[in-house]
């Protein structure tokens, strides 16, 4: 795409208003609605009055809450990009376009990875529905024009415009694929999920979040690229799940004295500091020490950068590396590959009467422990999942918990977990790594 400055008042009198009339059809309101659990009184869970009135007096009682995003067509079957925090935990989720017309959707995807989320109209409606089409994200430079569209503060649908401010921002949000693209284009609550597109009206970003200390616009947002999200949207479409590219290597920035002592003239690019056992790093040659300096010619400034680029590449094809060893520079032809597949014994649900009814368990491989930043050599099985109101939710067990023993007996595998939970006792001694500290605990059986 061509760039210019305008040259004449007439240029400067141009209007986004075409830009505007071809994509907004494509960009929704999302209204999500979840039923929370609201406690009748404030003493519900005082032993004091639990013990003259009852546990029964003070049950929870159901309370319905609601929340806006916004959402953007991108396949014209009916296919929506949002945000996965506008629907997270919602029993309830509807779309309404621009004209006015509302669907009831179904949630197809939602991956907590890149806080995106894929909805299909429900029932497959009628009619084929105004879609958007998909920038390369990676085209994008700063000074660029663009507009954000969604439905802030829920005062209905809203045109702002900007430039683009930086790229590459990280450390905006928690997330694996911290890459985001920074604009000035007014972007307040409800913003969530709405579109980001360039001067061709096409869709370079996913609005996501702001930086503000008073919760509205002071200029700041950021937007998930396009060629993120696209990998998410194809996987709703087909049906499939999203399959990433594993690298196999854990990774650090190179600081200026790293960049001093390698000889380079600048510091960028990730450093790797250690490599998985047998993962396709290590089959690819890569060791400790080696700086990856681009991926297919795209500059890599951090580990970050690193993560992003190489997650938008293809599983089953070829990215060429620029790999920094020694002071000298060299390409390297890295296949592409996902993650192994846990096997069918590797993940186990305790559905038994037992204490630990309710959790699911993975056993750790160095895929899994790399991406909850555990070592390479942990051991243990990793909590998955844990039903709501389940025996093992009201032991207090959590997402991402690692059990390492119960009984004195090492947790070794699933199997072993499942083995071991499923048993009666009197009580249970369990070893657990939460947040990276390990504790030991008594509950009764």
């Amino acid at each position: 795409m061509e760039r210019a400055v305008p040259q004449s008042d007439a240029q400067l009198r141009l209007s986004f208003a075409p830009v505007v009339q071809a994509v907004a059809p494509s960009v929704v309101n999302v209204y999500a609605t979840r039923i929370e659990r609201q406690a009748v009184s404030p003493f519900a869970r005082d032993p004091f009055f639990s013990r003259f009135f009852g546990d029964d007096y003070f049950q929870t009682r159901p309370r319905e809450s609601r929340s806006l995003g916004s959402g953007v067509i991108v396949d014209e079957t009916g296919v929506i990009l949002t945000n996965r925090h506008v629907i997270e935990g919602a029993t309830d989720v509807r779309i309404a376009l621009s004209d006015g017309r509302e669907f009831a959707v179904d949630v197809v995807v939602e991956d907590a990875q890149t806080d995106l989320a894929v909805l299909r109209v429900r029932n497959g409606a009628d009619g084929s529905f105004p879609s958007i089409t998909f920038a390369d994200s990676d085209a994008l430079l700063v000074g660029d024009l663009v507009l954000a569209i969604g439905n802030p503060f829920g005062v209905g649908q809203t045109v702002t415009s900007g430039i683009v401010s930086a790229l590459a921002r990280t450390g905006v949000e928690a997330g694996d694929y911290e890459f985001f693209i920074q604009t000035d284009a007014a972007i307040n609550p409800g913003n969530s999920g709405g579109a980001l597109v360039d001067m061709s009206g096409h869709l370079v970003g996913i609005n996501t979040a702001i930086y503000s200390q008073t919760g509205g616009s002071v200029g700041i947002g950021f937007a998930i690229p396009a060629n993120m999200a696209r990998l998410v949207a194809e996987a709703g479409v087909t049906g499939g799940e999203i399959v990433r590219p594993w690298f196999g290597a854990k990774m650090q920035p190179v600081t200026s004295d790293i960049a001093s002592s390698l000889g380079m003239a600048a510091p960028h690019g990730a450093m790797i500091t250690e490599v998985a056992p047998g993962g396709p790093a290590e089959r690819a040659g890569f060791r400790s020490g080696d700086v990856v300096l681009s991926v297919d010619g795209l500059r890599v400034d951090d580990p970050s950068a690193f993560n992003f680029r190489l997650a938008t590449r293809p599983v089953g094809q070829a990215a060429l590396l620029e790999r920094l060893r020694g002071g000298v520079t060299e390409a390297i032809e890295f296949p592409v590959e996902a993650a192994p597949a846990p096997g069918e014994d590797a993940i186990v649900t305790i559905s038994a009467d037992s204490r630990f009814s309710g959790v699911t368990v993975r056993q750790l491989d160095p895929a899994l422990s790399e991406q909850k930043g555990l070592s390479y050599d942990a051991e243990g099985v990793i909590v998955t999942a844990v039903a709501p109101g389940s025996a093992a939710e009201a032991m207090g067990l959590r997402v991402d918990d690692v059990i390492l023993a119960l009984n004195d007996i090492a947790m070794t595998d699933a199997r072993t977990f499942q083995q071991t939970a499923s048993q009666r006792v009197r009580t249970w001694q369990i070893i657990l790594q939460r947040n990276g500290r390990v504790s030991r605990s008594i509950v009764s059986g």
